[in-house]
């Protein structure tokens, strides 16, 4: 465990609204998200399309999104890189109405790959974030929009192939063609369950998908956008190959995952704290419900129907709404893909200081680098988050976490009480900085903020407006 102060916990105030500086990680990710919309606006998008129907984009701009990556860049990732089958590429086929995976065995060798390409095979690349440096900083940055997993996969597909059978996701996708053209036929869903499904569906055959509601080619710089629960296959054209990548997101952040965290805890704060949760049944209940009587009409079962929904309506009042959320914001913190700094960022961050030693190899002490004047933010806005448990004020961050999905457990440093109030206005006045003497907190004092920002800085969790110098 990471710790910068252990401590008792006590109730905070909140700070004071005050009116903020624009930029900041969630307006870069809300220009990458309207790049990826383009001409739609981000606003008519969430209005209209989000979560409820499909979107097509036909640009007529084949250079639109060549910036991500390209098949020259695939092979050189493939030569130099030590990717590995299943872990993190997949070799695919669909023929005669039937799915494999090719997969080899140890590190995908490029020959071996290419081969395999050249056979009609498609190449899935799991997680691109890892090799391909654009993929990681647009799937990072959305996040912060997003305020929940972005992630990204990567398709190669060879001419006149398909690679998947007729299938549904439980993520929203945004489809970015790269190079090459590719069909795409879309099915609603079957059936009302598998609306906004909560887990992916099985392969279907043609004739379980139905009739395609949408039927369009992608062409370079096109992009098609469809919400969880909608079937969909693709199959490249003649003459031409594929490379499109799917952004991800918004995987188990339903209504439903928070009821689930929230609901039970509910019911257990309301058993410890209300006698009249743990009051005994009627006597004879089983005599007038059950599936038995669940069609007999009796003013006792109906006293008994009313009873319940008052415990219902009752149960939202130790509903710990906060906590819930938080819970579900810790999890973000372990998911996330770690920012990708800019030179600028990163010289004003702890990564600028290389530690220097001396002749003996004794490491010489930095020495005093701050002042209470020297103003600090949060180097993004959902770098890291407060929750509250066992007790303690913990602070659970994800600067540090590894490009490889869940490579690392989750880190936090666990904060004094006293002090805490420094990350939450950290927080609420985010994208401005702020010094120590500029925070104004009551019981409080400069030096005690400067002391805690610090802290957060050397922890790689905060930067400076300018870049540090020794005083």
């Amino acid at each position: 465990m990471n710790g910068v102060k252990k401590g008792k916990s006590r109730k905070r105030k909140s700070s004071e609204g005050a009116e903020k500086p624009a930029g900041g990680s969630v307006n870069d990710a809300l220009e990458v998200l309207q790049w990826i919309l383009s001409p739609v606006s981000v606003e008519d998008f969430q209005k209209s399309y989000w979560e409820k129907k499909s979107l097509y984009v036909k640009r007529n701009n084949p250079l639109y999104f060549k910036k991500i990556t390209s098949l020259k860049q695939i092979d050189e990732v493939l030569r130099n890189e030590s990717v590995l089958f299943t872990e993190n590429v997949d070799i695919t086929s669909y023929t005669n109405g039937e799915r494999k995976t090719l997969n080899g065995t140890g590190r995908a060798i490029a020959t071996n790959v290419w081969e395999s390409y050249n056979e009609g095979c498609s190449v899935r690349f799991l997680n691109p974030q890892i090799f391909f440096k654009e993929i990681h900083l647009m799937d990072a940055t959305l996040q912060e929009y997003f305020e929940c997993m972005v992630g990204s996969n990567m398709y190669l597909t060879p001419p006149n192939s398909q690679g998947f059978a007729p299938h549904y996701d439980d993520i929203e996708a945004f489809i970015l063609q790269i190079e090459g053209k590719k069909r795409w036929r879309l099915y609603e869903p079957r059936t009302p369950e598998e609306y906004l499904p909560r887990v992916s569906s099985r392969n279907f055959t043609q004739e379980e998908a139905g009739e395609p509601f949408m039927d369009v080619v992608l062409e370079p710089g096109d992009l098609l956008y469809f919400p969880r629960g909608t079937i969909h296959q693709a199959h490249t054209v003649q003459d031409h190959h594929s490379l499109h990548i799917t952004i991800s997101t918004y995987q188990k952040y339903s209504w439903a995952d928070f009821l689930e965290r929230v609901v039970p805890a509910a019911l257990e704060i309301a058993i410890q704290s209300d006698p009249e949760f743990r009051r005994g049944l009627p006597l004879g209940l089983a005599s007038y419900t059950g599936v038995t009587h669940s069609d007999i009409k009796c003013e006792k079962r109906e006293e008994f129907r009313q009873k319940s929904k008052e415990f219902f309506a009752k149960l939202f009042k130790y509903a710990p709404i906060d906590d819930a959320v938080d819970q579900m914001q810790k999890n973000f913190q372990h998911d996330a893909l770690p920012p990708v700094l800019t030179d600028s960022e990163k010289r004003r961050t702890i990564t600028s200081r290389p530690n220097k030693f001396r002749d003996n190899g004794a490491l010489v002490p930095r020495g005093k680098i701050f002042t209470v004047n020297t103003r600090f933010r949060m180097l993004r806005k959902n770098i890291f988050r407060i929750v509250m448990e066992e007790e303690s004020v913990r602070l659970y961050y994800h600067v540090n976490n590894s490009k490889v999905y869940h490579e690392y457990e989750p880190v936090f440093l666990e904060v004094d009480s006293e002090v805490a109030p420094v990350a939450e206005k950290l927080i609420h006045e985010y994208p401005r900085f702020l010094s120590a003497s500029e925070m104004n907190i009551p019981d409080v004092s400069a030096k005690d903020c400067l002391a805690m920002m610090t802290s957060l800085w050397e922890n790689e969790l905060l930067m400076t407006e300018e870049e540090p110098q020794s005083v």
